[in-house]
């Protein structure tokens, strides 16, 4: 059964415009990916004919709000897996969620615990973390990158000690594209009896997860990158981890009994999920869940694939070996996100050329500044593809990176 892209890319509206009197080529979809019909067609109904805050209200709106959002919430849950839908919190997006366990799980350490995290994080799993280190005293340590920007496992032993007990790690770098070895991350943490926490914004993007499978404690992801709308987001955890963990934040819908003297928390997820939570969000997230489950074919992946594998090796044949990837040289174990520089050429002005072709790129650090500083580079030029990318996306990219090349040097 062949893969139809043509077909696939007529559910993206957007993906019909024009830039600069350009068709679009749109490949920053590591920074946001676009919208198919059925998740906007979600939203809109719920906001059209059931618009009302949820868990309090009696009336039939409140009513049918909270049983949108609850689907929701069941409907990630099948997505990856989890034991029970009780085990999902919606966040706002990757970051709050990374940041609620830095609070909650940080509450119950002390001076020399120590927490490990790598080379490869984005800021949102690094400066949580240092600011618990400013809070609590507990000692951070990094797993280095190798030269083609993975994590360097094999130093593992040599970092995760009896005093761990935190490993939090991506599970794909947003600037390499390495697939993290997560079952050798479990095995480490599981040594020393610690937890495990993943980053998946990078890797939920292209298929379903199982967590369970995966063997971890908490898994983060936002829906932003995964087709659904900005302000959603997903912690997921172990039930009997939430049950143990104190709420990180404090109001409305997260209690259950207040006085002046004291509260009584709801059960999880509730307990995680102060104040209106993001209720249309969710239930865009929950469509993107069910579109991205049947858009996720072996036909589909092999798609992605091969139109990564023209971008290295066409970005190769380019300029006479004036560019550089940063990361895996080739397919084998990383997904389609392709970090490069051009030498003498900033990647903002790569980019600014190429937006004249209607290519849109992400240039800067990616959040990613200490792996910019291992790799010498200010920043790169990054090129991220998915299901709804064509050949002539890649071909716009090289034609005008040849172009840039050509007029800057």
């Amino acid at each position: 059964m062949s893969f139809d892209v043509e077909a696939l890319r007529r559910q993206f509206p957007i993906l019909d415009r024009t830039v600069h009197g350009k068709p679009l080529h749109y490949l920053d979809n590591s920074a946001t990916s676009q919208i198919p019909n059925t998740v906007l067609d979600a939203v809109e109904r719920h906001e059209i004919a059931h618009r009302a805050n949820v868990l309090r209200g009696i009336h039939y709106l409140a009513e049918a709000a909270t049983e949108a959002y609850e689907n929701a919430r069941k409907d990630v849950a099948l997505f990856i897996n989890a034991a029970d839908s009780s085990e999902v919190v919606f966040t706002s997006g990757t970051t709050s969620a990374i940041n609620l366990v830095a609070h909650s799980f940080g509450q119950g350490l002390k001076p020399g615990d120590e927490i490990v995290i790598s080379m490869l994080e984005h800021h949102s799993n690094i400066v949580p973390w240092q600011l618990l280190r400013q809070r609590s005293g507990i000692v951070l340590k990094v797993i280095p990158a190798t030269d083609d920007g993975r994590m360097d496992l094999d130093k593992l032993p040599d970092i995760v000690t009896e005093k761990c007990r935190m490993i939090a790690v991506t599970h794909v770098s947003n600037v390499t594209g390495a697939d993290t070895d997560i079952h050798r991350i479990v095995e480490a943490a599981r040594a020393v009896d610690a937890k495990v926490l993943i980053d998946g914004a990078q890797r939920v993007p292209h298929g379903p997860v199982d967590v369970q499978n995966l063997g971890v404690d908490f898994y983060t992801f936002s829906g932003h990158k995964m087709y659904a709308p900005n302000g959603i987001g997903v912690l997921w955890a172990r039930r009997e981890l939430l049950d143990d963990l104190p709420p990180f934040m404090g109001g409305g819908e997260m209690i259950r009994t207040v006085t002046m003297e004291d509260t009584i928390f709801a059960e999880p997820p509730h307990k995680f999920e102060a104040g209106t939570p993001p209720i249309a969000q969710a239930v865009g997230l929950a469509a993107a869940t069910r579109w991205l489950s049947e858009t996720d074919t072996p036909e589909a992946i092999l798609h992605v694939a091969k139109l990564a594998e023209r971008t290295l090796s066409g970005l190769a044949e380019i300029a006479d070996g004036r560019i550089r990837i940063i990361g895996p040289q080739g397919t084998q174990s990383r997904l389609p996100v392709i970090s490069f520089t051009v030498d003498g050429i900033h990647p903002h002005d790569v980019c600014q050329i190429l937006d004249s072709y209607g290519v849109a790129l992400r240039g800067g650090h990616h959040c990613a500044q200490p792996l910019m500083d291992f790799f010498d580079v200010t920043g790169t030029t990054r090129a991220s593809l998915t299901f709804y990318n064509n050949q002539a996306d890649v071909d716009a990219l090289l034609e005008g990176l040849a172009a840039a090349i050509k007029k800057l040097t």
